[in-house]
């Protein structure tokens, strides 16, 4: 479902294809509901190791990030989401392929672009990249409503699959949609077109320097 709350776009889960139909590159959303911290070592154990992941993400959405979290006291296995950053989504570029066609994610949440393993992706099997901005992980924190469960924690902290609950988590910058355009690599073409007409500009107000 497609929400527009307060000026905010906001996608819900579970995550439709129609739901993603007209969002575009450079668009900014918010997501409510489910978003799992999955990261390097579970997209191994799914594609390279053949471990099938101990959480359903049909219709759901991932967080490349590495989470620090905290137990809340008094209560048994209950743990509170302290800083939640993302981490740089292009280790993750050569799995997303066979992860997107092998859960059914349909939002992947991260830091900077990806290439054409996730255009991929994305076009055929309709899903998205989002950037969220760097920096903002103690605020991204509080955007977790809750964390409802959690596995793989033999991985350690960063690695554990942190099942959340989130709301109006965001802003999230649509990098990749569903019609497989990159805004990292068309901004990309872009610069370079105007690349060496900015070197010369700028050489004409510090040729003084030797």
């Amino acid at each position: 479902m497609v929400e527009l709350r307060n000026g905010k776009k906001v996608l819900i889960t579970p995550v439709t294809d129609e739901d993603l139909a007209d969002i575009h590159i450079g668009d900014i959303i918010y997501l409510d509901g489910d978003m799992v911290t999955c990261r390097d070592v579970a997209h191994r154990r799914l594609i390279e190791g053949k471990r099938e992941l101990p959480v359903d993400l049909h219709g759901k959405s991932i967080f490349h990030a590495g989470p620090i979290v905290r137990p809340i006291p008094g209560k048994e296995d209950a743990w509170e989401m302290v800083s939640v950053g993302p981490t740089t989504s292009m280790r993750m570029e050569k799995f997303e392929k066979e992860f997107v066609e092998q859960t059914g994610v349909k939002v992947i949440i991260g830091k900077g672009g990806m290439k054409e393993n996730t255009e991929y992706a994305c076009k055929n099997f309709k899903a998205i990249h989002c950037v969220f901005p760097a920096g903002c992980a103690v605020l991204a924190a509080t955007e977790v409503e809750r964390i409802a469960e959690h596995h793989w924690d033999e991985l350690g902290m960063p690695e554990t699959l942190w099942c959340c609950k989130v709301k109006e988590f965001g802003p999230l910058i649509v990098s990749i949609d569903t019609e497989g355009r990159n805004m990292f690599e068309e901004n990309k073409v872009t610069y370079n077109q105007k690349k060496d007409a900015a070197i010369e500009e700028i050489c004409k107000h510090v040729s003084f320097i030797k």
